[in-house]
């Protein structure tokens, strides 16, 4: 396989993209049924077989296109079904679940990190690296990324994203309704936001805005992990 090659670029963010979404969406039905709502259990979504999450534009084509194309890589899954009214504690339970896909993603970029920096550790830095090393080494570099970016990204306040949930469950109940009404029409802003207002307003980079400073914060943390596993470089 040519690392300069379409194959290799798309290979190499299918599978890091696959990893991260299946194991986000898997997360808030397993924190769903600890909190009392079995529905993902009993429709058999907690499995950790792509087949049962991948969206095929979502999980595999979007974010090829867009690795194709210099910009963020993002992308999403089949929703894993939580019913909120099942759980013991409605809001508090929505809000964990929601978090629970997030934080999952930062802690799989943590051990994509120590990965990386063991990688390079049992690498012979004297020779160039074969294929199959670089070719690992990139799915990690790109795990690092996605994992962190799919984190923030689905923190962001926008119906359906993870953070409109803590948000509504963090809201007053008469606010929480207010908010909850946006919901029907949250694709509706999420392409406004991501591609409308970009397109009449190019330099205004308000996701890169919002979401780049803790992205690179969260980056440069897990650079400093993997060059610690690593160990000092030889002289």
């Amino acid at each position: 396989m040519n690392p300069d090659s379409i194959v290799w670029a798309i290979a190499t963010v299918a599978i890091p993209m696959i990893f991260a979404i299946v194991f986000h969406e898997v997360a808030h039905g397993w924190t769903a049924r600890a909190l009392g709502d079995p529905t993902a259990s009993d429709m058999n979504r907690l499995s950790l077989n792509p087949l049962r999450h991948v969206d095929p534009f979502g999980t595999i084509i979007l974010p090829g296109l867009l690795k194709l194309s210099g910009a963020p890589v993002f992308g999403w899954a089949k929703p894993v079904p939580v019913d909120f009214r099942r759980l013991r504690n409605p809001r508090v339970g929505m809000m964990l679940v929601a978090a629970a896909g997030p934080v999952t993603n930062f802690v799989l970029a943590i051990v994509g990190a120590v990965l990386l920096g063991l990688l390079v550790r049992g690498a012979d830095l004297g020779t160039e690296p074969g294929l199959g090393i670089r070719f690992v080494a990139e799915n990690l570099r790109n795990f690092l990324m996605i994992n962190i970016f799919l984190g923030m990204f689905n923190l962001l306040p926008i119906p359906p994203f993870d953070g409109s949930r803590i948000v509504m469950g963090a809201l007053p109940a008469p606010l929480a309704g207010l908010y909850a009404r946006l919901e029907p029409f949250g694709l509706i802003i999420v392409f406004a936001v991501l591609v409308i207002l970009p397109y009449f307003v190019p330099d205004l980079h308000l996701v890169e805005r919002l979401i780049g400073p803790p992205v690179q914060w969260a980056l440069d943390h897990l650079a400093a992990i993997a060059g610690a596993v690593a160990g000092p470089e030889p002289m």
